[in-house]
């Protein structure tokens, strides 16, 4: 076999539902700052997302978690953004400074005035 090419950092780790705070110890290499204590003993703590736990095939509960399409929840998001842009624009917010060829375009008019004078 090989020499040093497992890592050294396998230890009992405890992982963490975060949807329903179940834990579990388990051996693992993954990286963590936090800690907690289970049974008086003090172990590395990994947050998860889902896990056995809480996954609907292994709960055998199913969840509906996109109850609107995507279609309709950027049709909403868009229509949210141009309310928005309307309320800033109705709460007077100052106007933009003239563009350079609309000074220049005003500059010239003023000189061809003068100058017919």
């Amino acid at each position: 076999m090989k020499k040093d090419i497992h890592p050294q950092n396998y230890r009992p780790v405890v992982f963490q539902d975060s949807n329903d705070n179940t834990t579990f110890v388990s051996r693992s290499t993954a990286a963590s700052e936090e800690t907690i204590t289970l049974d008086g003993v003090e172990y590395p703590l990994v947050k998860v997302h889902i896990s056995s736990s809480s996954h609907p095939f292994f709960t055998g509960q199913e969840k509906l978690v996109d109850i609107e399409g995507r279609v309709d929840k950027f049709k909403a998001r868009q229509q949210a953004g141009k309310l928005a842009r309307e309320a800033k624009v109705a709460a007077g917010k100052p106007k933009a400074k003239k563009s350079q060829k609309e000074a220049q375009k005003l500059g010239e008019a003023k000189t061809v005035k003068t100058a017919q004078e």
